[in-house]
């Protein structure tokens, strides 16, 4: 395989760790939702996520772009992958790109033939721009009688703020957690990865499941309301469900305030380690095996309860044992013991990870002419992986296959509308 090199603002050239990847060539797939079209109109990373999703299970996904720029995300960057945005192949593949000025009557008329053709809509403009665009669900209803149409916003289609402008950083503020991360002595701080945005479009696509599921049941149409700051907020359920009922308002504490009263990071000789010892069997385990089983059969910490309020002192021991003996000793005797521990792994160690890796969760997709570093799926169905079908797409890819192949259009139709900017 050709050896392939990112840009980044020093131009190095040193080999990339996809290199170390397994090579994959786009393969069936999952079929899961095989039959169903999607007409994807979002950009950025919550949409594009929603309707990747939808594309790994098996829906045809039609990306529609502006001809000029594309996706938004196509420029996020460095770090590039050639030309391409390493943030845009995350969230993009199996998907067919159309390169469409839907502002003009000729490239709307062409998104309606599309959507006449489609079994679900999704988009992320704010409410104010789907109208302007006729792009919204009380417009697109009457072209297809059984949509099922999903919108992501950040506050929702309804409300205050509905047409309120919105990121993945603005939803967190919004929701609590970034008041929750972090030690207490920080400042609050954002998730190190777009949240918000994640959990909105897992929440689209599986909503869009449902709404099939029910369509299959011979029911009409669906508008499906996503907003990432209530995915967001519900994402801090278990810190909210419990303010509510008992008044007390969880605080920055750097992970150590969990319900479970050992639950946290602990040093050892060298690394750090995770540790959690959430059952009273477990408790006992974790004692008897650092050869302290007196520790465990103390009344005083017999229950959960018991711990929390002796916490600090608990945890004063369990640190002075622990930092002993190096991580790699730990993990191997807490393993043996059937122990919930584990390592802090970088990115790049989570990436070598041998049980993820023989799970096939990172891969590099193509051949050795393209190809492109990918997270997959991760769910395994009958056993296996879910293969994708193809490469994140080149803006406009697609264009006049679509036009083809789904609309019927002549290639003199298809001339038109380019010479004319519409594709």
């Amino acid at each position: 395989m050709a050896e392939r090199h990112a840009s980044t603002p020093g131009g190095t050239n040193d080999p990339l760790p996809m290199n170390d990847l397994p090579a994959i060539k786009p393969g069936h797939g999952v079929d899961l939702l095989g039959g169903v079209l999607v007409i994807d109109m979002t950009t950025s990373i919550a949409g594009p996520y929603a309707t990747m999703l939808l594309a790994d299970f098996g829906a045809r996904v039609v990306k529609i772009e502006r001809p000029s720029g594309g996706d938004d995300s196509r420029g996020w960057g460095p770090p590039f992958l050639g030309d391409q945005s390493l943030w845009f192949l995350s969230v993009n593949r199996n998907k067919e790109s159309v390169a469409l000025d839907i502002a003009s009557p000729e490239g709307y008329a062409v998104l309606l033939e599309l959507i006449e053709h489609a079994d679900v809509v999704v988009t992320n403009q704010p409410p104010h721009v789907q109208a302007k665009l006729k792009t919204d669900f009380q417009t697109l209803k009457a072209v297809k009688n059984d949509l099922v149409f999903a919108s992501i916003t950040g506050f929702g289609l309804t409300g205050s703020r509905a047409n309120g402008v919105c990121y993945d950083l603005i939803a967190e503020g919004y929701s609590g957690i970034m008041d929750l991360t972090g030690g207490p002595d920080c400042e609050p701080q954002k998730l190190a990865v777009p949240a918000a945005d994640m959990l909105a479009g897992q929440d689209a696509a599986m909503a869009v499941m449902a709404a099939l599921v029910e369509r299959g049941r011979g029911r009409r149409q669906r508008l499906i309301d996503i907003s990432l700051v209530e995915s967001m907020t519900r994402f801090l359920s278990c810190r909210i469900v419990p303010y509510l009922g008992s008044g007390e308002v969880p605080r920055r504490a750097a992970g150590k305030n969990s319900p479970i009263a050992i639950y946290q990071a602990f040093e050892t000789t060298d690394e750090p380690i995770t540790l959690g010892l959430g059952t009273d069997a477990i408790w006992h385990r974790f004692w008897k095996a650092v050869g302290r089983p007196e520790y465990g059969l103390s009344e005083t910490y017999a229950t959960n309860t018991g711990r929390r309020a002796g916490r600090e002192a608990i945890i004063t021991e369990i640190q002075a044992v622990l930092r002993r003996r190096s991580r790699k000793y730990w993990l191997r005797v807490f393993a043996d013991n059937r122990i919930p521990a584990g390592p802090i792994n970088r990115v790049d160690e989570a990436v070598e990870d041998a049980t993820l890796r023989e799970r096939g969760l990172f891969f590099q997709l193509g051949d050795a002419s393209e190809a492109v570093p990918q997270v997959g799926l991760g769910i395994h169905i009958n056993g296996h992986a879910a293969v994708p079908r193809s490469l994140p797409p080149r803006l406009g890819q697609h264009t006049r296959h679509v036009c083809r192949e789904l609309l019927g259009y002549s290639e003199e139709r298809v001339s038109e509308l380019e010479q004319a900017g519409v594709i």
